[in-house]
């Protein structure tokens, strides 16, 4: 009886281990809840324990240029750390994710067990150096699969880098002479790079408004309700 248990046992899931999709998915699910691990390129990595200032407030900084960005744009959604479904062997799980919904004809959609499929329009992904699988696997497989704008903060170096598709490649967004990234995606979402990196919230989200105040921005919310078809 105790041979047979330990054969129906799930394997935990080991940074390094070299798995398909499936069974990478099987043996997350039977991980305790909290637990970070991604598929790339076919091989597990799970997250360390994360820090405060060198992770958890950048996130909450994205997350809410993001969130106010989502809030005035119908047909937008954000997501945290969700798990993508990208192909056989890239399961990633990114920081944060802003996509169009199926509805109003964006790329992804989501599954019968309530997963993103295909690759959403943006992804941010907060690393801890120029060293990190950020900016090196995972760039080559988000923009493989289509990923649109792929937003990289490197902690350590306070280092913001936005790249955009440019014929199936990533190519550096530059800031203008505003010191002001714009996404070529997301009409509007407007970034101050230096404010961003110094956390000065209150300066972020004023000149993410400026964005939003534009024109292009609420054509591209008609666009998404269909008014603009």
């Amino acid at each position: 009886m105790f041979n047979l248990s330990l054969k129906q046992r799930i394997p935990p899931l080991e940074n390094g281990d070299r798995l398909t999709r499936y069974e990478f998915e099987r043996r997350y699910q039977a991980m305790p809840p909290h637990q970070k691990a991604e598929l790339i390129e076919g091989v597990v990595y799970l997250a360390s324990p994360l820090r405060f200032e060198s992770y958890a407030e950048p996130h909450g900084h994205t997350i809410t240029w993001l969130g106010v960005y989502e809030a005035l744009t119908p047909g937008v959604r954000l997501g945290i750390d969700p798990t993508v479904r990208l192909n056989r062997d890239n399961e990633p799980q990114p920081d944060g994710v802003l996509l169009i919904t199926p509805t109003a004809k964006g790329q992804s959609r989501f599954s019968d067990d309530d997963y993103i499929e295909g690759a959403p329009k943006l992804v941010i992904e907060i690393a801890a150096s120029s060293v990190a699988i950020d900016l090196h696997d995972k760039k080559k497989v988000y923009s493989r699969n289509g990923v649109k704008e792929y937003i990289v903060w490197q902690i350590f170096e306070n280092k913001l880098d936005w790249f955009r598709l440019q014929q199936r490649e990533y190519v550096s967004s530059e800031v203008d002479a505003d010191g002001i990234i714009k996404s070529q995606v997301f009409p509007g979402l407007w970034l101050s790079m230096s404010d961003f990196l110094a956390g000065n919230m209150q300066q972020i989200l004023a000149v993410l408004q400026l964005g939003l105040n534009l024109p292009e921005h609420q054509i591209f919310v008609q666009q998404l309700s269909g008014e603009g078809r």
